[in-house]
């Protein structure tokens, strides 16, 4: 049996509904901290338990009897983060499991400035010390949040935001896609090369995009940091995620999220989704 966690997210659903067109339902499991939001894929034939990164119990529950395990990467930051992923992972073992999927990222490091990436970091070397198969996808950078850095500019006409630097922006679905192959297939071992789209684009350039896109004439402007970090705490923001805001585009001026890799076009056996495609898609109200 194959158990996706986080199934009632964005990623984790893609993933369980690309798994559905590969195998029978009642191969699959979903473990998700509240079971009455994912009620279909209960009516489809899947099996859906309870499961918590921060309770061990509830989590070997919701694994029993699976042979994949894919750990979707906790929202949470730092060392809850990483206990979450040391809970699955050491849960998932306990449990028999042949082969366990966690959801990394490209910029995955330890010396990131975006601390997401050192976490992602740190569950690697947990893997790679756990004596069991494992595949850790390093997904590229996720292109919805290039949606949400958007924000309201198409209204505006102005993008605000601190420099930057060139991301391999990749859709959702495409790596929900890539998952569900590796995880039918066993295409993919250990450690990943990056899978991400062919381009990459500045702010400018998704700025200039959005432009085209719309019709509506965007201005990318840069401000500081300190600028934008008190405009987010003034929104409403905690101080640690207005800080790992800012901490994300030092790393991107860094570079961290530049590289491109052909890997995920190869296991698509596609070009990836663009940034155009997913800019149309988000305009009409549907996620890519």
């Amino acid at each position: 049996m194959i158990i996706v966690t986080g199934a009632s997210g964005q990623l984790g659903r893609m993933v369980v509904n690309q798994l559905l067109e590969r195998v029978p339902a009642g191969q699959l499991g979903v473990s998700v901290r509240d079971a009455n939001k994912v009620k279909e894929l209960q009516e489809r034939g899947v099996r859906v338990r309870k499961g918590d990164y921060n309770d061990a119990e509830s989590l070997a529950y919701a694994f029993e009897g699976a042979s994949q395990v894919l750990i979707v990467s906790s929202n949470n930051l730092g060392e809850e983060a990483f206990q979450h992923h040391r809970t699955a992972i050491e849960t998932a073992i306990k449990s028999g499991v042949q082969h366990i999927y966690y959801t990394s990222q490209m910029g995955s490091s330890g010396e990131s400035s975006f601390p997401p990436m050192v976490d992602h970091a740190a569950t690697e070397m947990l893997l790679q010390a756990s004596g069991r198969a494992f595949t850790s996808l390093r997904n590229g950078f996720y292109a919805g949040s290039a949606i949400m850095m958007l924000g309201d500019a198409i209204q505006t006409g102005i993008l605000a935001a601190p420099e930057d630097g060139p991301v391999a922006w990749t859709a959702h679905s495409d790596l929900a896609e890539a998952a569900a192959i590796a995880m039918t297939e066993g295409t993919l071992e250990g450690i990943t090369p990056i899978l991400t789209a062919s381009e990459t684009f500045d702010l400018a350039g998704i700025a200039a995009l959005a432009s085209e896109v719309t019709g509506c004439p965007i201005k990318r402007v840069v401000i500081s940091d300190e600028a934008y970090r008190t405009g987010l705490i003034a929104h409403g923001l905690p101080e640690e995620r207005a800080d790992m805001f800012v901490g994300l585009f030092q790393a991107m001026r860094n570079g961290e999220f530049a590289r491109t890799d052909d890997t995920l076009a190869r296991l698509l056996g596609r070009e990836p989704i663009g940034m155009k495609e997913v800019l149309r898609a988000s305009l009409a109200g549907r996620s890519l």
